[in-house]
């Protein structure tokens, strides 16, 4: 039989980015470490090593809490990882329902460093989940895929904004200005009145340079025409311009990332054998498959697949008080993304014509159940269907995802 560790000691430690606070208690609540604060460096480690070292005990018989702190505590939970201690990663929501329970009004770093060690004294803590280099890998490039994605929707409409005043009549010539051509053109011209001040030639040889089958002589003419001509008031034109050549260089610089960055998530899921069966879904793209290989993370954490479902928030929250019973309503807990991620992919099967999730939809609306509801019971299978291909790394069979009209 494996060896039973006794816990003999408990370490909350509140983590911040320059420093942290820890304090130790003994399972019959005696504090042998104040709380106290040490530098989040290597030399503030060792500090803490040495204390805990102190205490003369094995380091699996210290169990040590951290509140996650987004990446400022990862490099110290790591460290004590490797070093054999037992660590629990808290939600902060978990620990402030835990001093409302008990009536701790004030806050400080000492405090909190003193609470964290009554939780896990307490053993109320739930662990938390630290996830595998390979979700890590998959968290991080999805996460920047997301923020990058945002700042290129950001800088579309901000150009677009500018060329209101800047040369509105530019769209009649070049229907979308964010393309690669209109970005060159707008950044060698960023007004009409750069545009009205430039020679037909000049400009229609630039065109020819840039995309030498579509533009030249006639699109330079239009140009220059609608710029003389322009509705454009010329106020701040320097400054607009300036903002206007910024904002086309980082939408440029920003989808060249873009590119980089999917195809280094590209070759992640290339070589992930629990992303091949999910790939063979028509309903999924490799967006979506990355982002519930990023937000699932290790599924073994889990029982039933009821519970992965309510933690994607698909789960459905019912209130009701005596004869008084209010709407039911999804749950919306944990990650938002993974849930627009199924809502688009939900959509897409309806339009698909061979899709069996499609045909799970329709069946459901012919029951007589509402369009909304039929969309989210889909992305309930969709889930289900994926953690069983991720579970066990089959194929991917349509056959299995339809179900039987009595059903």
């Amino acid at each position: 039989m494996p060896e039973q560790v006794v816990t003999t000691h408990v370490v909350g430690i509140d983590i911040g980015m320059e420093l942290c606070t820890m304090s130790c208690l003994t399972m019959d609540k005696r504090q042998v470490i104040k709380a106290t604060a040490f530098a989040n460096t290597l030399a503030g480690f060792d500090w803490l090593f040495e204390r805990l070292e102190g205490l003369g005990v094995a380091p699996k018989q210290i169990l040590v809490g951290l509140e996650a702190t987004s990446r400022y505590g990862e490099n110290l939970l790591q460290a004590l990882l490797k070093r054999g201690y037992q660590v629990c990663l808290l939600h902060p929501a978990q620990m402030h329902a835990f001093a409302q329970q008990r009536g701790l009004r004030a806050k400080t770093d000492q405090l909190d460093a003193v609470t964290i060690a009554r939780a896990l004294r307490s053993c109320e803590a739930r662990f938390g989940y630290v996830p595998s280099e390979q979700v890590a890998t998959y968290r991080e490039l999805m996460r920047l895929q997301k923020q990058l994605s945002d700042d290129v929707v950001r800088y579309k409409n901000e150009i677009h904004a500018l060329l209101v005043v800047l040369f509105p009549e530019f769209t009649q010539v070049k229907a979308s200005p964010t393309r690669p051509t209109a970005l060159a053109v707008l950044k060698r011209y960023p007004s009409a009145q750069a545009i009205a001040q430039t020679q037909v030639e000049t400009l229609g040889k630039f065109l020819r340079e840039l995309s030498p089958r579509h533009y030249g002589q006639p699109t330079a003419q239009a140009l220059v025409r609608l710029a003389k001509a322009s509705i454009s008031s010329g106020v701040a034109v320097a400054a607009r311009s300036s903002s206007l050549r910024i904002l086309c260089d980082q939408l440029d610089h920003t989808q060249k990332n873009l590119e980089q960055l999917q195809r280094e998530i590209d070759q992640l899921l290339k070589q992930d054998p629990k992303a091949t069966g999910m790939l063979s879904v028509p309903e999924f793209g490799p967006t979506t498959v990355a982002v519930l290989r990023a937000e699932l993370g290790d599924l073994n954490r889990f029982t039933r697949i009821d519970q992965v479902v309510a933690y994607v928030g698909l789960d459905l929250q019912i209130k009701q008080s005596g004869k008084w019973k209010g709407q039911t309503k999804l749950s919306k807990h944990g990650s938002g993304r993974v849930r627009r991620i199924l809502y688009l992919a939900a959509l897409r099967s309806i339009h698909l014509q061979t899709s069996p999730f499609g045909a799970y939809y329709q069946r459901l609306v012919a029951r007589g159940m509402k369009k909304g509801m039929a969309v989210v019971a889909v992305m309930r299978k969709m889930v289900i269907v994926a953690v069983h291909l991720i579970q066990t790394e089959e194929s991917y069979n349509p056959g299995k995802v339809a179900v039987p009209a009595g059903s």
